[in-house]
């Protein structure tokens, strides 16, 4: 099972939300446990903040996600100069906020909560964050069933709420 998603979205607040609501659809339809959608909403909201607050120039930014099977990848792409790059972005992706910093702690939220954490700078776009997360299906989900090649090949349905 893959799927792909990529989303231009604006330099906006209001693009959070859509972001969150749209990334959401996939996970939500397979069956992905509650408390893993949870941790990447979370994890998708900093990532998309620090792009708002931080790029340099430009007035769009990229989410593109890909699941493959079990695995879940966002990696969030603005027009910054990437971490590391300027003054002003904050505790840099190695570095703790200080006990009295307002920035750098949605870094923080985000290595805690992916099981893997890249910052960078993407060929001639800007700063890259990448983060991946293990998906964990329910029992009898779409996902399930899709993950496991060696089921039974029937989905007993499973519907997410709103």
């Amino acid at each position: 099972m893959e799927i792909s998603l990529d989303l231009r979205l604006p330099r906006d607040a209001a693009s959070v939300p859509a972001a969150r609501r749209l990334l959401d659809s996939s996970p939500c339809a397979l069956g992905v446990d509650a408390a893993i959608r949870g941790d990447i909403e979370l994890m998708l909201t900093e990532a998309c903040t620090n792009a708002i607050r931080h790029a340099g120039r430009g007035g769009e930014y990229t989410v593109r996600v890909g699941i493959l099977d079990e695995r879940c990848v966002i990696k969030v792409i603005d027009s910054g100069p990437g971490y590391g790059a300027g003054p002003g972005n904050g505790a840099g992706p190695g570095e703790a906020p200080g006990p009295l910093s307002e920035h750098g702690r949605g870094m923080l939220l985000m290595r805690a909560l992916a099981d893997g954490v890249r910052f960078g700078t993407a060929a001639r776009q800007g700063a890259l964050v990448s983060l991946e997360k293990h998906l964990h299906y329910g029992r009898d989900t779409l996902g399930s069933l899709l993950a496991d090649h060696a089921g039974d090949g029937r989905w007993r349905g499973g519907v997410c709420g709103s």
